[in-house]
């Protein structure tokens, strides 16, 4: 048995962790032993290329089954998407790391910065960052969430509006806003104008032109977004603001670890159930049509919304991303994870089911 006082060989020893316990029960002595004998004498680490391979044969060991040519794919995508939502729920929880939302006081200030001498007739706080439909999601409205609404999960603001005819035309409200706030400290990031035709009266005999334009601006972690309306209705805003947090600096830290934490979590877990159901475990064959809707059923998602959003960033301008669980079709397909979280613990469930070969065994062992 190799000396456990050996620095080289508890390293070793340490790298070998990467493979199964019952691997390291059965061969890890005589593995350290071969390894030790094959290193030059005062060696006390490891060769980088020694520890790549021995972490890569682990893991791949871990997975068992070693005659098959797919299972090292399978354990890749479980791998990759438990990581992915791992981050998405990582970067959901650094988000209270912000500050709170702007409160009346400063959402007011603001608002008078943009609107000179004048005071919003209505300002809207709400009380979390993310919202369905601007409200903190409730139990009561999972069953909204799940079936088809979820996409009405999003980052909330504090609003503020003026209503009734514009004081001057769009265009001077607009330079007039500009000006006061870079004065503010403000930085303007970009400017939109979108022009469409709206009914000049209630019988909608002639059309005219109607045109908004939107600014957004930022000063630390804040957010600002103007929007100006040409020709409002008697009750609708001319103007409005929106103001929002940026994503605090913990969401990207928190996303990676979490996305790392849960990818190994997902590539260790696979491995035991692929190992539990190798030849002749009874529910072999249900297990991997249960594993197999799993991955179905979370990377759909997956595949529709990257390529959804990416064109969506592209067509419109955004002062900031849309954050990673959008990406991943969640909440609005929060149904289909839902019932793939189902299938993975119905999965793992009978996977725990007892080896014939161990029944076997345990029956010659009590004869």
């Amino acid at each position: 048995m190799a000396s456990t006082g050996d620095p080289l060989a508890r390293r070793y020893r340490r790298l070998l962790r990467c493979y199964p316990r019952a691997y390291r029960r059965e061969r890890g002595d005589e593995l350290v032993a071969l390894l030790l004998d094959t290193a030059p004498p005062g060696r006390t680490r490891p060769r980088l290329r020694e520890a790549v391979d021995l972490i890569r044969n682990g893991m791949r060991c871990r997975l068992g089954r070693p005659g098959s040519s797919t299972v090292v794919a399978w354990a890749v995508l479980a791998a990759v998407v438990c990581g992915l939502f791992s981050a998405a729920l990582s970067a959901r929880v650094a988000w209270e790391t912000a500050r709170p939302l702007p409160g009346r006081a400063e959402t007011g200030a603001v608002f008078r910065t943009v609107l000179p001498d004048r005071e919003p007739d209505e300002i809207t706080t709400p009380s979390t960052f993310f919202g369905f439909y601007t409200q903190p999601l409730t139990l009561q409205a999972l069953d909204n969430v799940l079936l088809g609404d979820g996409g009405e999960y999003q980052q909330t603001a504090t609003d503020a509006w003026a209503a009734g005819p514009p004081p001057a035309p769009p265009e001077q409200t607009v330079a007039v806003a500009q000006r006061r706030l870079r004065e503010a400290g403000w930085h303007l990031d970009q400017m939109t104008t979108e022009t469409f035709d709206n009914c000049a009266d209630k019988l909608c005999g002639s059309l005219v032109p109607v045109t908004w334009t939107t600014l957004d601006a930022s000063r630390g972690d804040t957010l600002l977004t103007v929007t100006v309306n040409s020709r409002p209705e008697p009750e609708s805003p001319y103007l409005s603001i929106a103001l929002r947090r940026t994503t605090p600096p913990l969401v990207l830290p928190a996303a990676i670890g979490g996305g790392l934490l849960g990818a190994l979590a997902g590539w260790l877990v696979f491995g035991w159930a692929s190992r539990r159901t190798e030849t002749p475990h009874p529910a072999r064959a249900v297990v991997k049509v249960l594993f197999g809707v799993t991955l179905f059923l979370w990377w759909v998602p997956v595949l529709v919304s990257v390529p959804a959003l990416v064109s969506h960033h592209r067509a419109e301008p955004h002062p900031q991303w849309h954050p990673l669980w959008e990406w991943l079709g969640q909440p609005t397909f929060s149904l289909f994870f839902l019932v793939g979280s189902v299938s993975a613990l119905l999965g793992l469930a009978l996977a725990t089911l007892p080896r014939r070969d161990a029944d076997r065994v345990s029956t010659l062992a009590s004869g």
